[in-house]
């Protein structure tokens, strides 16, 4: 039986399932790319579908390996309010510190949101590409 082991998740964590996904499909890519050495044993040039699904493969590959993980949430720059000013005197109860006490961070949080957006559509794309492309990924 083979196993799956993916190594853009921590052991333990709790993940939801599109997100799972994602990550197993590009897990597949990487062990595919990496195990077993495409490159090496199939004549990508033997058609325009090969060359194309072969720039696909590589740019996708660069893409999980190189780019997205250099992504930058502009929270992680700025200073917010502390956890007592998040939750106040109540537990389990989240309380939005003023805006004018925190312009910085709530900016950050603003472009925060919009990044995770486009992340989000960059990612589907993707997967899409890398389901496109399904049919090439064997040796």
């Amino acid at each position: 039986m083979k196993y799956l082991k993916i190594h853009t998740l921590e052991k333990g964590q709790w993940y939801d399932k599109d997100y799972i996904l994602l990550h197993a499909a590009f897990q597949i890519l990487v062990d595919f790319v990496e195990k077993e050495r495409p490159a090496e044993t199939i004549d990508w040039q033997h058609d325009e579908l090969h060359r194309h699904a072969w720039s696909e493969i590589s740019q996708l590959y660069h893409w999980w390996k190189e780019e997205r993980p250099s992504r930058h949430d502009p929270l992680d720059d700025v200073t917010g309010p502390s956890l007592e000013e998040l939750f106040g005197s109540e537990e389990n109860v989240l309380v939005f510190p003023e805006r004018e006490k925190y312009p910085e961070y709530y900016a950050a949080m603003d472009k925060s949101r919009e990044l995770e957006d486009e992340w989000h559509e960059e990612d589907q794309r993707n997967l899409h590409r890398l389901i496109d492309i399904r049919p090439f990924l064997w040796t």
